[in-house]
């Protein structure tokens, strides 16, 4: 649920229905995200992607597994 139970306008918003700029608003109800045009009442439900994982590289790799890929070499004294 990306929004709350108040209806809001979305600045620049175009309806698919009737072209018309600034009439969508935004709610949610029933625990559902839904886009209305205010002008032509066109409803939909708006669906979200989740998030994508970030990829592991070695910049926001834990530490503790940074400890474990390291090699320490012992060099015998001269």
């Amino acid at each position: 649920m990306a929004f709350t139970k108040k209806r809001r306008f979305i600045a620049g918003a175009v309806c698919p229905k009737c072209s018309a700029m600034d009439k969508i608003v935004v709610y949610s109800e029933q625990d559902q995200d839904w886009r209305e045009c205010v002008a032509c009442g066109y409803q939909e439900k708006m669906h979200f992607k989740p998030k994508p994982k970030e990829l592991e590289t070695r910049v926001n790799t834990p530490d503790e597994v940074k400890k474990e890929q390291l090699q320490v070499l012992q060099f015998p004294p001269k």
